[in-house]
């Protein structure tokens, strides 16, 4: 959602593979780092507390061994410090052009290997390959680890970092090395220009619709209401809501859709650092309140794909099926700054319907289903799809949870 100061989102990263994001040049003045830090004007006490700053600031230009310094890179280096003090994976310092290319990213199309990921313990973990891309191609999966590009270790980089190594233009390739299950393998995958297509459809044999959300783009909710008035001019006896490897979008997306879902009711409930709450509602009228819905989630179901599940499951509108999803439940927006780049800044948590937060937790699926292991050249079965298809035709299935959901 474009607000006055930035976009709200509810994207599980800071960057995405596609675009691979990194590099930073800052191209200010000398004069920058006070333009930065005094606006508004600085009260008594917080001038007191930059002093060190700028006793530093000058040692640097006075006694630094190799001189000219920069000063851009001076002023982005304590940009992206102060960001990094606050030990959150989803703040961080955006270049100009990691701006630029993170606003392309709602539009629906830019070049990459497309795949969306996350820092999680110091590991560049894929949270989900997109649909279409060449990540998806070169059968990268939720949960694997990137090791290496080109030969260079990203283990406990910054995110920003890793992204510089990563990227490239269309038609390029990048080499990865990548670990899945404590096995690591090379994987080289050439880049292109990725086109978002969110919303697909279709009805399947026994009548009942089946929808793909593959992100909650800019385009998305219009893409939906074209896929439904597809389908549901068949009269399909139940709907199947796949959100698996759905990494999430923006705030007044998600809304939107979860409108076409549900009732009147809340949808999410916003809760900020200084106690102030913000709820957001769906309203009676949407497209897809009354038929039977089961909804799909798996490990790489992420922000507002689990905002959208987890409000279907608390307020009793469907079932849900599969894994549990990923687990974010924090809410940041973008600001653009004076030189064109940007901050990301996680704001609040966000609860579902019950007030309850999924942060690094996670969804629980009413029913456990887990996919086949399958090898090389065997046919793959989706179990959690069937699994769906038998709920709704009113056969019984069997809940699966791992050992550790109990």
């Amino acid at each position: 959602m474009k607000e006055n100061r930035g976009r709200t989102t509810f994207t599980v990263l800071l960057f995405t593979l596609l675009g691979f994001f990194g590099g930073y040049t800052l191209a200010q003045s000398p004069a920058a780092p006070y333009r930065l830090f005094g606006t508004p004007p600085l009260s008594a006490e917080a001038q007191t507390q930059f002093e060190p700053f700028w006793e530093v600031w000058e040692l640097v230009h006075d006694s630094y061994y190799q001189q000219p310094v920069d000063d851009g890179t001076l002023v982005e280096g304590a940009i992206v410090g102060l960001l990094e003090t606050l030990e959150d994976e989803h703040t961080r310092y955006l270049s100009p052009e990691d701006q630029e290319a993170a606003e392309r990213s709602f539009s629906g199309e830019y070049s990459g290997i497309g795949a969306e990921v996350e820092s999680v313990e110091g590991h560049i973990t894929i949270v989900s390959p997109i649909d279409g891309s060449p990540a998806q191609a070169a059968g990268l999966q939720p949960g694997d680890i990137i090791r290496a590009a080109d030969g260079v270790s990203l283990t406990d980089m910054d995110v920003t970092e890793a992204a510089a190594l990563v990227r490239g233009p269309a038609g390029t390739a990048v080499k990865l090395t990548i670990e899945r299950d404590g096995e690591t393998f090379d994987v080289e995958i050439i880049r292109d220009v990725v086109k978002l297509v969110s919303a697909t459809g279709e009805v399947l044999d026994e009548g009942i619709a089946y929808i793909r959300l593959s992100r909650f783009g800019e385009t998305t909710h219009e893409e939906l209401k074209g896929v439904v008035e597809t389908l549901m001019a068949e009269n399909p006896s139940g709907l199947i809501l796949d959100l698996r490897r759905n990494p999430g979008g923006a705030l007044d997306t998600t809304v939107e859709i979860s409108d076409e879902f549900l009732p009147e009711g809340t949808v999410l409930l916003e809760r900020f650092g200084n106690g102030r709450e913000r709820v957001f509602t769906s309203e009676n009228g949407g497209l897809l309140e009354e038929i039977p819905l089961v909804v799909l989630i798996d490990e790489g179901s992420a922000s507002a794909s689990e905002v959208l599940a987890g409000a279907i499951q608390d307020r009793g509108r469907g079932v849900l099926i599969g894994q549990t999803s990923f687990g974010k439940g924090t809410v940041q927006t973008w600001h653009t700054l004076a030189n064109k780049g940007g901050i990301r800044l996680t704001i609040a948590q966000w609860l579902t319907p019950k007030e309850t937060s999924i942060h690094k937790q996670g969804l629980a699926p009413d029913y456990f289903i887990p996919l086949p292991a399958t090898e090389d050249g065997e046919t793959f079965t989706d179990t959690q799809l069937q699994a769906a298809i038998d709920l709704l035709t009113g056969k019984e299935i069997i809940s699966m949870p791992p050992d550790d959901e109990g």
